[in-house]
C-alpha cells in the first residue's frame, strides 16, 4: 500500500491510496468463497461454480464491492496514521482505477481536525466564584426527605390543597367528547399543576362520591392545535380523598432514613454534602469561564461535520433522558409542536462552543506536551472498572488501541484544565 495526501480548503484532505494487485486479488478471492453459494450456474451444483465461470456470467467486477469493503478499512487506517491525520467525519470513497493485475487506486475525501491559532492561555483573569450554604437549602432537603417518607391516608372530608384524589373524568368541546380527554381511576395531587390551569382549583371543597362539572380553557400554546385556546367542560367524579401523613422532623426520622442517630447529625451531613456539591459546581464554573476567555482570543475554523456530530451527541443524550421518563423523542417533538430542524437549531450554539473549547484544550495539551504515564493510565482504568462494576482484567480485554487512545485523551484533557486553573488569576 502507498498513499499521498493533498490538503484543501475548509479542513478537507484528499488521500490517494494505491493497493497492490496481489492484496486486492486475495480480497476478491475471499469475496468469491464467501458468496459463491448465491450463484446458480447451469451445469454446476449450487456453490460449486469456479470463480472464472461466475465472472463470465455476471461480469469481472461481480466480487469487487465486497473486496473493496474488506480492503478499504485497513488501508485507509494505515494512510491516516502515515500522514498523521485526525479525521472528524466519515470518509467519502471513490474508486479511481480498478483493473485486474494493476494496483487499485482509491480516492478518499475526508474532513480532518483543524489547526488552532492559540491566543494567550496562561494567567487568564476570571472572577472568583463564591458560594455559601443557606439554612433554607438544608431545610428544603429535610422537607424533601419528609415528603419522600410520607404516606397517603384516606380521609372522609372535603378536598383541600395538597390532597391526592382518585377521579374519573371525561372532556367535552360543546356536546362532543374529544380524544385523549378521558380517564378512569386517575390520581391527582391538588396544587401540583399537573392538569390544565383552573382544573384542580375547582375540585377543592368537593368530597368522595361527588360529581362535578369543571369548566376550563386550554392555553393558547397547548400542544394540541385542536384544543389550543378552546373552552372545555370535564365531567368529573371524585372516588377517594387521601392526605399526606408527613413524619415528624426528629431523631426517629434521622434513624429511619440515614446511618445517624440524631437529627443534628443528619443536618450536618446534609450541609457537608451540599458544600461538596457547591464546591464542585464552583470549580466547573471557573473552568468554563477560563475556557471561554481563551476561546475569545483564539482562532479556529470549525468543520461543520464536528458541529453536526456534537449536535447528534447532545440529542442522543436528551433522547436517553426522555426514555428514562417514559417518553420518546418523536412524542416530545409532537407535544411541543417542534420540527426536528428547529430542535437541532436549539443545540447549535452550545455545540459550537463545546467543539471550539475541546479543540483549544487539545491544542494546549499538545503545546504543553502533556503525556500519560503507565501509572496514570492504570489508575484511570481502575476507576473505569470500578465505575462499571467490572474486574480490571476483564475491562482491559474489551479495549482496543482506539479505546486506550480515547482514555488517554481524557486524562490529557483533565491535566490541561488543571494546568489552566493553576495558572489563572482569580479576582
Amino acid at each position: 500500500m502507498s498513499s499521498v495526501v493533498e490538503k484543501k480548503e475548509n479542513n478537507q484532505v484528499t488521500l490517494k491510496i494505491e493497493v497492490a494487485p496481489d492484496v486486492f486479488e486475495k480480497a476478491v478471492n475471499e469475496a468469491y468463497n464467501k458468496n459463491k453459494k448465491r450463484f446458480n450456474i447451469p451445469g454446476f451444483r449450487k456453490g460449486k461454480a469456479p470463480r472464472k465461470i461466475i465472472e463470465l456470467n455476471y461480469g469481472v467486477g461481480v466480487f469487487y464491492e465486497d473486496a473493496i469493503n474488506s480492503v478499504f478499512p485497513e488501508v485507509y487506517g494505515e494512510a491516516v496514521k502515515e500522514h498523521n491525520l485526525d479525521p472528524v467525519d466519515r470518509p467519502s470513497l471513490d474508486v479511481e482505477d480498478i483493473e485486474k493485475g494493476k494496483p487499485v487506486v482509491f480516492l478518499v475525501e475526508v474532513t480532518v481536525k483543524p489547526e488552532v491559532e492559540l491566543g494567550e492561555y496562561k494567567g487568564i483573569e476570571v472572577e472568583k466564584v463564591e458560594y455559601s450554604i443557606e439554612d433554607e437549602a438544608i431545610e428544603n432537603e429535610l422537607k424533601r426527605i419528609q415528603d419522600v417518607n410520607s404516606r397517603l391516608v384516606a380521609v372522609e372530608r372535603e378536598v383541600k390543597e395538597g390532597d391526592v384524589i382518585t377521579l374519573d373524568y371525561a372532556g367535552f368541546l360543546g356536546e362532543e367528547q374529544f380524544e385523549g380527554g378521558t380517564a378512569e381511576n386517575q390520581t391527582l395531587e391538588i396544587g401540583s399543576g399537573s392538569f390544565i390551569p383552573g382544573f384542580e382549583e375547582q375540585l377543592v371543597g368537593k368530597s368522595a362520591g361527588e360529581e362535578v362539572k369543571v369548566e376550563v380553557t386550554f392555553p393558547e400554546e397547548y400542544h394540541s392545535a385542536e384544543l389550543a385556546g378552546k373552552a372545555a367542560v370535564f365531567n368529573v367524579k371524585v372516588h377517594e380523598v387521601k392526605e399526606k401523613e408527613v413524619p415528624a422532623l426528629d431523631d426517629e426520622l434521622a434513624k429511619d432514613v440515614s446511618e445517624f442517630d440524631t437529627l443534628e447529625e443528619l443536618k450536618a451531613d446534609i450541609k457537608k454534602k451540599l458544600e461538596e456539591q457547591k464546591s464542585e459546581e464552583a470549580k466547573m464554573e471557573i473552568e468554563d469561564k477560563i475556557i471561554d476567555k481563551i476561546s475569545e482570543n483564539s482562532k479556529v475554523d470549525i468543520p461543520e461535520a464536528m458541529i453536526e456530530n456534537q449536535i447528534d451527541s447532545s440529542i442522543n443524550d436528551f433522547s436517553y433522558r426522555l426514555r428514562y421518563q417514559g417518553l420518546d423523542l418523536g412524542k416530545y417533538l409532537e407535544l411541543t409542536n417542534t420540527s426536528m430542524e428547529d430542535f437541532r437549531a436549539q443545540f447549535r450554539e452550545n455545540a459550537e462552543r463545546f467543539v471550539k473549547g475541546d479543540l483549544i484544550l487539545d491544542a494546549i495539551g499538545k503545546s504543553e506536551t502533556f503525556e500519560v504515564s503507565e501509572e496514570e493510565l492504570s489508575e484511570e482504568l481502575e476507576k473505569l472498572a470500578k465505575q462499571y462494576g467490572q474486574e480490571l482484567d476483564k475491562l482491559k480485554s474489551t479495549l482496543d488501541e482506539n479505546d486506550i487512545d480515547y482514555i488517554k485523551g481524557g486524562v490529557v484533557k483533565r491535566k490541561t484544565i488543571d494546568f489552566l486553573v493553576e495558572n489563572a488569576k482569580l479576582v
